[in-house]
């Protein structure tokens, strides 16, 4: 009894190190002896115990948090950029057999580009450009990243911040604008109401005019008329 005892927890040991499951959304490496033997699919899969590993490979879009970093523009102004990487593994053999770190090794690749890219721009097309950076990022990054098996399906910049000298100088520059387009706006509104009342008290004059001139006109045919009637009673009278 003994023996059939250990015999029996051997066997369920042996299922246990040679049944594996494999996730809908994840796909496994195989190592025989330390050389890679298959890839296998979703479901339940069998190794050989002892002899085989299995490396399970998330396949579904996941993303990197790129730490903050100081770049300089081409104005050769400081800004602080932060992004973040979406990316999604296509192919599990290369993803883990191409590079070491995967995550990592994106890190650096994007805090690179970045200066790159920003070292290009000014720094008002910098805080202009976002979803030019955006794009010019992903491309760069989806190219090096290929031959790792990764497809980078989306680069957003969080934020880029200039130093605070230029935040407040930005900030003054933007309230002397405001001030600028409200002083402009009220002296429109000054010359329109000029306008208005010029044109007013000129129609007014006009129809002043007009109205004395009717008023002339009708006395003078009164008069004429008056004259008429009475040459017309002088001609019945004799």
């Amino acid at each position: 009894m003994y023996l059939l005892g250990i015999i029996t927890l051997f066997i369920l040991i042996l299922a246990a190190t040679s049944l594996k499951i494999i996730r809908p959304y994840e796909k496994g490496l195989i190592e025989r002896l330390g050389k890679f033997h298959r890839e296998a699919q979703p479901g339940l899969q069998f190794i050989v115990p002892f002899l085989d590993r299995m490396i399970k490979v998330d396949m579904r879009e996941r993303v990197i948090d790129v730490p903050p970093q100081e770049v300089i523009t081409k104005d050769n102004v400081i800004v602080t950029v932060d992004a973040v990487i979406y990316y999604e593994v296509t192919e599990a053999f290369r993803v883990i057999y191409n590079v070491s770190n995967f995550e990592v090794a994106a890190i650096k690749l994007a805090q690179t580009n970045l200066r790159n890219v920003i070292g290009e721009l000014e720094l008002d097309q910098t805080l202009t450009s976002r979803e030019m950076i955006n794009t010019r990022l992903r491309e760069v990054l989806d190219e090096a990243t290929d031959k790792w098996g990764v497809k980078v399906t989306r680069v957003e910049i969080k934020k880029i911040d200039p130093p605070n000298d230029i935040m407040e100088a930005m900030s003054k520059q933007m309230k002397a604008e405001r001030m600028k387009r409200a002083a402009i706006l009220e002296a429109e509104g000054y010359k329109q109401a000029a306008i208005l009342r010029a044109e007013g008290d000129k129609r007014s004059a006009i129809l002043k005019a007009e109205g004395q001139a009717e008023s002339v006109k009708r006395v003078a045919e009164a008069q004429n008329i008056n004259m008429k009637l009475k040459q017309r009673d002088r001609h019945t009278l004799l």
